[in-house]
């Protein structure tokens, strides 16, 4: 069943906000009546520059826009967007479609590339896929900060996790940096919230950078601003993250990431509490806390010189170690649950997980750990139509035996190969959007497909890209 079938026929798309970046009239206008008839809510921009004033007042899902416009070009409008509202997925399309200017726009951080002219049934299939998210992530965050400043909730009832979270309540009231290690999709992003939370005053601004999704420029244009002129299309001096704390928070995901200058103006800015904005000679005041985290293990980073060691030192005065999810077992059913829950209102009522559905969940390894396991839940919620959620709607796949889950009991002999075969793609394409951190492209190539072929795959198996970009 197509995304668009799921979603947008049973549920609609009346809280979908969406904004149509394009110079020319006629393509805005086609793109209106296919995303209104879904259901959303619509605007529409000619230009980059009018899009950034709609911006600032409407906060839209889901952004389409061309590559080739005027002054500011698509991919800057891309970039801008990803830095400031990176919240919003962006859709990019352009009649000028080749593989490095779509591996370009991955890279900046675009949800899906589209080539003009473009297939009707694509647009609707990906806004539907992308707005699915969007909804589910708007809802996320919403419960997340529920409560007037109540500090969000962390399912955890393993003994070890139960003690990582405990140390870091006890070390939010002080103001020492935080090195937080662990494999992605552990939930590192939740253990730096919760040091927050536990701050003196956790009302003070808590920012989380994604340094993977940034180029080299615009890591040091958010961490530390910009004059007017520094950049192209800066055309207003813009503090930096460090400068706009003011005492909150500063979480720096994927710290590998950080280029070596601003490795060293970020140590600077440890030692002497002021950042020099780009194009600026002139030292500003900062006061943040810092958290850091990483899923690579930073002294080979340091032996292959890619990282600081004095940075590193000044990083690490506490070190929290989240453990992958193979190693707390007690969490497993209960984010399962809870997960069942979150979702299960999200596209239609869902079952209780059966005794074989919870064997399977306790018997896998979760290389993908806490975020395997929600769209593992979230699949099985879709594919068991309301039914009892059994061990085949889970589709786990092992990497030694990918048919490894496929219950033949019950099976006819076609029905049981096209679960083998579909065991087989999703265990080739999660691998290969794994190695590739989500870019398509390079997937494809992995795979020795088209980029379409492999898109048809990850359709078919309701894959999406992010699920192998972002930390949570």
């Amino acid at each position: 069943m197509s995304r668009l079938k799921e979603c947008s026929v049973e549920r609609g798309f009346e809280q979908l906000r969406v904004l149509i970046v394009d110079d020319e009239a006629d393509v805005r206008l086609g793109l209106r009546l296919l995303v209104t008839s879904l259901g959303a809510e619509v605007r529409e921009a000619a230009s980059a520059e009018m899009a950034i004033e709609v911006l600032r007042g409407w906060a839209p899902h889901l952004l389409l826009s061309d590559v080739t416009m005027g002054e500011m070009s698509g991919m800057e409008l891309l970039e801008r967007v990803r830095r400031d509202r990176p919240e919003i997925q962006v859709l990019m399309i352009t009649g000028y479609g080749t593989i490095e200017l779509a591996v370009e726009a991955m890279r900046r951080g675009a949800a899906h590339f589209i080539t003009k002219p473009f297939d009707n049934r694509e647009i609707l299939e990906e806004v539907a896929r992308h707005g699915c998210d969007a909804l589910v992530a708007e809802r996320v965050r919403r419960m997340n900060t529920a409560g007037e400043g109540e500090p969000s909730r962390i399912i955890a009832e393993d003994p070890s996790m139960v003690e990582v979270l405990e140390l870091a309540r006890q070390i939010g009231p002080t103001s020492m940096p935080v090195l937080i290690r662990g494999e992605s999709g552990s939930g590192k992003s939740l253990v730096a919230r919760l040091i927050h939370e536990s701050s003196r005053d956790p009302s003070l601004p808590f920012t989380h950078v994604r340094l993977a999704a940034l180029s080299e420029s615009a890591i040091e244009s958010e961490l530390f601003g910009h004059v007017a002129g520094a950049l192209p299309g800066a055309n207003e001096d813009r503090k930096g993250v460090l400068a706009r704390a003011t005492g909150g928070t500063v979480y720096l995901d994927r710290i590998t990431a950080l280029p070596p200058l601003a490795q060293g103006k970020l140590l600077q800015a440890l030692q002497e509490e002021c950042a020099i904005p780009l194009g600026s000679t002139t030292p500003e005041p900062v006061e943040f806390r810092i958290v850091a985290a990483t899923d690579q293990h930073l002294h080979e980073r340091i032996a292959e010189k890619a990282f600081r060691k004095d940075l590193y030192f000044r990083l690490r005065v506490v070190t929290l170690d989240v453990p992958p999810l193979k190693d707390r077992p007690g969490d497993i059913v209960p984010l399962a649950d809870h997960f069942l829950s979150l979702y299960s209102t999200d596209a239609r009522d869902a079952g209780d997980l059966s005794e074989g559905a919870l064997d399977a969940l306790r018997a896998h390894d979760w290389p993908g750990n806490a975020r395997e396991l929600e769209n593992s839940i979230r699949r099985a919620v879709v594919l068991a139509r309301g039914e009892t959620i059994r061990t085949q709607h889970l589709r786990l796949s092992d990497e030694s035996d990918p048919w490894f889950t496929v219950d033949a009991e019950g099976l006819s002999y076609e029905d049981g190969k096209q679960q083998v075969l579909q065991a087989f793609q999703r265990r080739i394409a999660e691998r290969s959007l794994r190695v590739t951190a989500g870019n398509v492209t390079r997937a494809a190539e992995l795979c020795g497909l088209t980029r379409a072929a492999f898109q048809r795959i990850m359709r078919t198996l309701d894959l999406d890209r992010n699920e192998f970009v972002e930390d949570r």
